[in-house]
């Protein structure tokens, strides 16, 4: 638990910073609402035993008028505790959802799989909250809970000194139980946050396969995964709940117990004549006072368990260093032309028994279409991540016009590559917006351009809305193969000094293919493009085609070498019914 609260105030030092300012007249407030609250019972007392006793009015209303006063500095001050408190906590929590969310982006393939997105997303939304939920309980009670407590003890011996013993046994009593409680509870908490990653993924995993899930009729086993997930949550909670559920019995128990203690000895002392009926109500309200800042610790002690969790949790994202990131000194080309050259290339997987990729060589230069095929599994599209720098070779070199991509500066290499995954994924929107992903500042006529080389552009201006045509979330609301042409729109707009197609025509028919292919021999006429494809039709005219088996290069050359010269690539066309004298 200690190294878990070592991360919690690591990260309240490090992100309420900036809030010095408010957290001081927070402090402020609340020593003034806490300092008037001590002074309440004085008064009251002095109402009492000056006052009612003697039958003299006009001190009562003279004390009045203070108490009143008092009251409505406290009430005010309490106030303003609360609101700058709360402005404290929504400013620390969104300012630690904002560094989560761009540590979060800049993250690689590697990272972000290791975590998985269900967990990513419940650290950077329900971690942060519990935390921010915290930091606003620590500004209107932090400070109040040691001040009235200390304070009240300090007021209440002042009262009476003789019953200072119930002080000693009641505080320690209280503190006690509850810590008890609360150390039961934080490997509890600990397991309830990986449940709630565990209930994300099963959802995100439901929503995302929805049309599979009814293609083969599985509604019911997923119902019954979900009901195991949200079964293990739900009696999770219920544990935390009823550990938490004794807290109140515990501490009321004790109050009261304690109250009716004071009380009677009290009496015994005003019977004595060593006390005075005011000064034993004071008492009692010092008393209560510091039994209820025990209480207001015990409230944060509560909360304290999960909120280390989830900084534990939080900590663990923001100290992952991302693999793939600019050097200290990156290196730029003389000139940008998109020459990639790859110099025996080898590439494992963390964990894996056997490279995906090993040894590839080979040269794409500008002007030019390299196609890249191969069996389903072989590594077409791991290499175009190397070339990108989703990943990092583990060995070889892979170069964009002579620098090594891992000297390069990271936002400066994609500057110059134009990526058009295997799926075509939209974000909601409009299509301009989709598109301006490729260029911020394109114009209409550069967004018209693009679409018409893509062969978007005939359903697009169909639509009545045209450019501000609405994009639903993954572009659900198009076809696979709209989503794919709008998509390679995306990337022609940034007229990129690389092109990298993966597979990205698998969607297309085979007259759309040609149409847009065609396009884009003119559009990219003087870019380096790769294209991956398991369709030989696809990329049949290309000026090299790799072919790779097993992670490895086992043929390069125009199409027509290779049906000659490898035995491989013949047998793939073969199986496609493409020939030396079918070249469309």
């Amino acid at each position: 638990m200690c190294d878990s609260c070592g991360m919690l105030l690591r990260l309240l030092r490090r992100y309420a910073r900036p809030y010095r300012g408010p957290i001081a007249v927070v402090a402020a407030f609340q020593v003034v609402s806490a300092l008037a609250s001590l002074y309440l019972p004085t008064i009251n007392a002095a109402i009492i035993d000056d006052g009612v006793a003697r039958g003299d009015t006009e001190r009562i209303v003279e004390l009045g008028g203070m108490m009143l006063g008092v009251t409505a500095l406290q009430a005010a001050c309490a106030v303003g505790a609360v609101y700058f408190g709360s402005r404290v906590g929504m400013g620390f929590g969104r300012d630690l959802r904002s560094v989560m969310f761009h540590h979060v982006t800049g993250l690689s393939a590697a990272e972000t799989a290791r975590f998985g997105a269900p967990t990513l997303l419940t650290r950077t939304t329900n971690d942060v909250q519990q935390i921010q939920v915290l930091l606003q309980m620590i500004c209107t009670m932090l400070i109040t809970a040691p001040i009235m407590c200390v304070g009240g003890i300090v007021m209440a011996l002042h009262q009476d000194a003789g019953l200072s013993w119930l002080l000693l046994v009641s505080v320690p009593v209280l503190a006690v139980s509850n810590y008890w409680i609360v150390s039961k509870l934080l490997p509890i908490f600990r397991a309830m946050q990986r449940l709630i990653d565990g209930i994300n993924r099963v959802m995100r995993e439901q929503l995302s396969g929805i049309r599979v899930i009814r293609a083969f009729a599985r509604e019911p086993s997923e119902r019954a995964r979900f009901r195991e997930a949200n079964e293990a949550l739900a009696d999770t909670a219920l544990t935390v709940g009823r550990l938490q559920a004794l807290m109140l019995p515990v501490t009321t128990l004790v109050i009261n117990v304690s109250s009716v203690a004071l009380i009677w000895f009290g009496g015994l002392r005003i019977d004595t004549g060593e006390m005075q009926v005011g000064s034993l109500i004071a008492f009692l309200s010092y008393f209560m006072q510091i039994l209820m800042a025990v209480l207001m610790a015990t409230l944060l002690l509560v909360m304290l368990p999960r909120a280390s969790v989830c900084a534990e949790r939080i900590s663990e994202v923001l100290s992952t260093t991302p693999a793939i990131s600019s050097p200290d000194r990156p290196v730029r080309p003389a000139s940008s032309t998109g020459v990639i050259t790859i110099d025996g290339a080898t590439f494992s997987y963390p964990g894996a028994d056997q490279p995906v990729l090993q040894g590839i060589s080979f040269t794409a230069r500008p002007g030019t279409t390299t196609a890249v095929v191969g069996s389903t599994g072989s590594g077409k599209s791991t290499l175009l991540s190397l070339i990108c720098r989703l990943f990092d070779v583990t060995d070889g070199s892979i170069a964009v016009d002579g620098v090594d991509v891992r000297d390069y500066d990271v936002e400066a290499l994609w500057s110059t590559i134009g990526l058009v995954p295997q799926r075509g994924y939209l974000f909601s929107g409009t299509v301009a917006e989709n598109l301006r992903y490729g260029k911020a500042d394109a114009s209409d006529d550069e967004m018209w351009e693009a679409l018409r080389v893509a062969s978007a552009d005939e359903f697009v201006s169909a639509h009545p809305d045209g450019l501000q045509m609405r994009v639903a979330q993954g572009g659900i609301n198009f076809s696979g193969g709209q989503r794919q042409r709008l998509a390679i729109a995306r990337a022609v707009i940034r007229r990129p000094a690389i092109y990298l197609f993966d597979d990205a025509f698998s969607a297309l028919d085979v007259r759309t293919d040609a149409r847009v292919r065609a396009a884009l021999r003119q559009a990219s006429a003087a870019a380096t493009v790769v294209v991956v494809s398991q369709r030989i039709s696809t990329v049949v005219d290309a000026d090299q085609i790799v072919v790779i088996d097993d992670g490895a290069v086992v043929g390069s050359g125009t199409h027509f070498s290779l049906l000659a010269d490898c035995p491989v690539y013949a047998e793939f066309a073969d199986s496609q019914a493409v020939s030396i004298g079918d070249r469309t």
